[in-house]
């Protein structure tokens, strides 16, 4: 059967039921769904709120240390991690503890609990990947889907299908992202290769839940160029579907967040353990560290099976992905957002050729006309000092 583990790391978010509703009625089986949640809630937002939108109590299991809550709807079943949301530690925490509820899922499918779906997403979302396993043994799909307004929806519904583009180096380290649309979609018979993962939307073999699982320690930023890199060294090739499945909201306006609880008043409360800042400091630190930046060891942590797999090498990625963590620097085939070349095995340069190919993030190029140069009406001889 065509089983799919679908993840959900779901913090105080009242579009987790409308996002699970148009997930499991739109699917074409709803029967092959297995969705794992980590549902992370205050006290006054109880289970009721499945029951009162249709969903059915299977059973709750109070022994383990974390409630669990099987539920069902339209016959597609739910696991959900029963969680205060003063108890979490963050997105990837509650990311890595959704994956250990995989049970041997043909897909697994990752997002956020703000989405909305085509008619039939998981067949296309299957027919999709299997297009491109004669290229790839391992394609994952993922990218920055396009958009959409729970306020006027389906009006706001951004038809057009975006791939993920390189944006910048943060001060404290991680890669941002922008979403861009796929130029060519109208024409293409099979998703585009891609450099980087996006946390909200990824779909693979089920074995991505088990081989490349979210570090527990990070918190938010990092974790999708970490992912990247690592699931790509696990031996999995980046791809983003050229067609529309679903839409995702990026604003989530007016709504609670994580850094709007866990505060420094609430840790001084003795409410929280650490605030977010605090934790989000933890991970930017580990994630510099894991990939050697700014003169970082990278054995001086363990990272065990959160670190980088064997099949191939972080040079590799960044030559395929056109990135140097060492120098925070892009390949100008980056910056100009064209489809990466098919990866190569091994380092294509030296070190000394790969850094003429790089450009910083705070290099500022400027173009001069030679007349402007001109010093009594003649071009100076000298152009290695200004």
């Amino acid at each position: 059967m065509n089983s799919i583990f679908v993840q959900i790391a779901s913090y105080r978010d009242p579009q987790l039921i409308p996002t699970l509703k148009s997930l499991i009625d739109n699917a074409k089986s709803p029967k092959n769904l297995t969705i794992g949640i980590c549902w992370q809630h205050a006290d006054d937002e109880t289970v009721e709120l499945f029951l009162d939108e249709g969903f059915d109590i299977v059973d709750a299991d109070v022994d383990t240390d974390k409630k669990l809550i099987s539920l069902s709807y339209n016959k597609a079943k739910l696991k959900v991690i029963d969680i205060h949301y003063l108890e979490t530690q963050g997105a990837c925490w509650a990311r890595h503890a959704i994956q250990q509820l995989y049970d041997g899922e043909k897909y697994t499918l990752q997002l956020d609990s703000h989405h909305r779906f085509v008619k039939n997403w998981d067949s296309i979302l299957i027919d999709m990947l299997e297009s491109v396993r004669e290229d790839s043994p391992k394609p994952l799909l993922t990218s920055y889907i396009s958009s959409f307004d729970p306020e006027n929806d389906p009006a706001m519904r951004i038809q057009e299908p975006w791939k993920m583009d390189f944006d910048r180096f943060i001060p404290e380290g991680a890669v941002f992202f922008l979403p861009s649309t796929i130029e060519d979609y109208k024409t293409r018979t099979k998703p585009l290769r891609g450099r980087f993962y996006s946390a909200h939307f990824a779909f693979a073999d089920g074995s991505f839940a088990v081989e490349v699982q979210h570090d527990p320690e990070y918190f938010f930023h990092g974790e999708e160029i970490s992912i990247a890199a690592r699931a790509f060294t696990h031996g999995y090739d980046l791809y983003h579907p050229h067609k529309t499945v679903a839409w995702h909201e990026y604003t989530r306006k007016g709504r609670i967040k994580v850094w709007d609880d866990h505060t420094t008043p609430q840790k001084n409360k003795g409410k929280v353990k650490l605030d977010w800042v605090e934790r989000n400091n933890i991970c930017h630190n580990r994630n510099r560290i894991l990939f050697g930046m700014d003169g970082l060891d990278p054995t001086s942590i363990d990272f065990g099976k959160y670190g980088f797999g064997t099949e191939r090498t972080l040079r590799e990625y960044e030559e395929y992905a056109g990135i140097s963590f060492k120098h925070r620097s892009v390949t100008q085939t980056t910056i100009d957002r064209l489809e990466p070349e098919p990866p190569q095995k091994g380092s294509q340069y030296t070190e000394k050729e790969w850094e003429t190919k790089l450009t910083r993030s705070n290099d500022i190029h400027v173009l001069l006309h030679k007349n402007e140069l001109l010093m009594d009406d003649e071009l100076p001889d000298d152009y290695d000092f200004w």
